[in-house]
């Protein structure tokens, strides 16, 4: 048994004898009454999500699982397929497994599988990574003035994200990979 407070994005909670991924998750500490955690699970079988509540007092059962470091390789039409860097096995996750984290995924990109029993359950990337600008709009001068200080780019994965004014067209850029947003100009 474990304590609330090690719950996590990614983690995976044994509940009512069914695996469920933690994909969202809040710590809330309200000025009246005891601490909680509000989550929303989702089903690592069924894909069925439920927003959930734990009080800090209850104890909650992490599944045990196996961490891999593999590389992604390819999407085809049976899901996006990595490959162990040691034992050079392979797994496919499905679309809906990968769902948003998919944007983020190209060939030969370093990804730790999460694996229950052989099958793979959930994917974590690494927290930061480098994109490159391939279209923005060039800053206009006096664009600060008005509060607007972000604009809309599009990277070389082909997702659109805000960057702020001063970076340009085949600049890279570095994204938080939990919310999609920018960070920092990659050096």
């Amino acid at each position: 048994m474990s304590s609330t407070s090690e719950i996590k994005k990614g983690a995976v909670i044994v509940q009512n004898n069914e695996l469920w991924i933690v994909t969202e998750f809040q710590h809330v500490n309200p000025g009246k009454g005891a601490a909680f955690v509000r989550t929303r699970i989702k089903n690592a079988k069924t894909g069925k999500t439920l927003e959930t509540t734990y009080k800090t007092s209850e104890s909650i059962t992490f599944a045990d699982l196996e961490y891999h470091n593999m590389s992604y390789l390819f999407h085809d039409n049976t899901g996006y397929t990595f490959m162990d860097s040691k034992s050079y096995d392979q797994v496919t996750m499905a679309d809906d497994e990968v769902g948003d984290m998919a944007r983020y995924l190209r060939e030969g990109l370093e990804v730790t599988i999460s694996m229950h029993d052989g099958s793979p359950i959930s994917l974590q990337l690494p927290k930061k990574m480098a994109f490159k600008i391939t279209e923005t709009t060039p800053a206009v001068k006096g664009d600060t003035a008005s509060g607007n200080v972000t604009k809309e780019a599009k990277t070389d994965n082909g997702f659109m994200v805000q960057i702020p004014l001063f970076i340009n067209q085949d600049d890279s850029v570095i994204i938080n990979t939990d919310t999609g947003e920018y960070v920092e100009r990659a050096k």
